[in-house]
């Protein structure tokens, strides 16, 4: 199988990239598998501090294979009667999720910061696994789509969950009753970009490095809380904040991050 996602780890920061560049990055069955493949390696690699996800080529992803679309409309069906497509959408493969959703859920449950380097074109599918990533930094003149009307679906993986925490309601539904090209300044103001960036996949790499320096500890601390925060009270959120600093405070990590302030070095976390 030709390979679908390339990833390095260089000091503690992952390199993945997308690398389907002559179909723009598109999802077929290969891509959701090197996705999934990918992420649950990073969730256990213990190394990992900071990930960077891009496209390879001229674009970030432009969503579903187009083989895909032709295979639903010919209602193409196994001799049990079910899709060849997309098989059983309502089964739960991974907790809450199922396989599609997944692909970009997997980057909320890697437990360090994930940066999206995005670039050319985040379609569909494409976009809904950038807004996986905690941070976006988008190139200028990206264009952006909650696409999935033009083909008669709706967005489904993980894109209704994701897209409410970061953009108003009514916002939502025109992008998604629509499916209009939206470019980087109008993503921006939605809330679905972080930063705008010349050469965003640079500008990652060099966000995703700090991070590594920080107190990985903390660092995944403050995801775990942050991952809960959306659907937690606010009685469950401080209680999470004192919960976590208690385990911090006085750690191998917490000391050496406080020696390497006072002696004004690059801080060298163990472990």
């Amino acid at each position: 199988m030709e390979e679908r996602i390339k990833t390095t780890i260089t000091e503690g920061v992952a390199d993945v990239r997308l690398a389907r560049a002559d179909k723009m990055n598109a999802l077929d069955d290969a891509m959701f598998t090197a996705l999934l493949e990918t992420g649950e390696k990073l969730k256990a690699d213990k190394s990992v501090r900071a990930v960077v996800i891009s496209g390879e080529g001229r674009a970030f992803c432009a969503g579903l294979d187009m083989g895909n679309f032709g295979r639903m409309a010919s209602g193409d069906k196994n001799e049990a009667g079910k899709s060849n497509v997309t098989g059983r959408l309502g089964q739960r493969t991974h907790g809450i999720a199922n396989r599609a959703q997944y692909a970009a859920l997997v980057w909320r449950d890697i437990p360090v910061p994930v940066i999206a380097a995005v670039h050319g074109v985040a379609f569909g599918g494409g976009f809904q696994v950038a807004l996986g990533a905690d941070m976006r930094f988008v190139a200028p003149g990206t264009r952006f789509s909650v696409m999935e009307i033009k083909w008669g679906l709706v967005p489904d993986m993980a894109g209704m969950y994701l897209m409410r925490g970061l953009a108003r309601e009514d916002v939502i539904r025109d992008l998604t009753y629509t499916g209009r090209i939206f470019e980087t300044d109008e993503a921006l103001a939605h809330g679905f970009v972080t930063r705008i960036c010349n050469d965003p996949y640079a500008e990652a790499l060099t966000v995703a490095r700090e991070i590594a320096d920080k107190s990985p500890s903390a660092i995944r601390a403050a995801k775990r809380i942050l991952n809960d925060a959306p659907d937690a009270d606010a009685g469950a959120i401080l209680l999470a904040e004192s919960v976590e600093q208690d385990k911090l405070i006085g750690g191998a990590h917490q000391k050496e991050a406080i020696m390497a302030n006072l002696e004004k070095r690059r801080p060298k976390f163990a472990g």
